[in-house]
């Protein structure tokens, strides 16, 4: 059985979430979902939970972060190609977020850029060729 990850993000407008993360390919799963929650899919085992800050509360003791402020994680997520990269990052500054808050990667081999969801929360979009990197990694060893 694959394992499943599931990524609890603190939002204070639950509702501008959820359409942000459609807009850039989320599917809200309902059965996990209420007025304080919203299961976000974005493949079988990719899944992230957009919390009220309330909701967020009753999982931790400690203080919720301003990711506009600080920053206590990066999430990465991979992408079938350049182009898709391209596409991810487009349709998260259409729909309101940031584009690029983080300097755009391109090592030939791989290439990445980033965005930010209205809250600050900032997400790695990468696409890597494989082969071409390990055909450079042997040629460097």
């Amino acid at each position: 059985m694959s394992k499943l990850i599931f990524v609890n993000l603190p939002v204070t407008d639950l509702n501008k979430s959820i359409s942000f993360y459609e807009a850039v390919g989320g599917r809200k799963n309902e059965q996990f979902s209420d007025d304080t929650a919203a299961c976000m899919v974005f493949s079988e085992t990719i899944h992230a939970m957009l919390l009220t800050h309330d909701k967020f509360s009753q999982f931790t003791s400690r203080k919720i972060a301003n990711a506009k402020e600080t920053c206590q994680v990066l999430i990465a997520v991979s992408a079938d190609s350049r182009d898709e990269v391209d596409a991810v990052v487009g349709k998260a500054g259409s729909a309101g977020g940031v584009e690029d808050p983080n300097p755009k990667q391109d090592y030939g081999f791989m290439y990445g850029r980033s965005f930010e969801d209205p809250d600050g929360h900032i997400w790695e979009v990468a696409w890597m060729d494989m082969e071409a990197a390990q055909q450079s990694m042997a040629a460097a060893g």
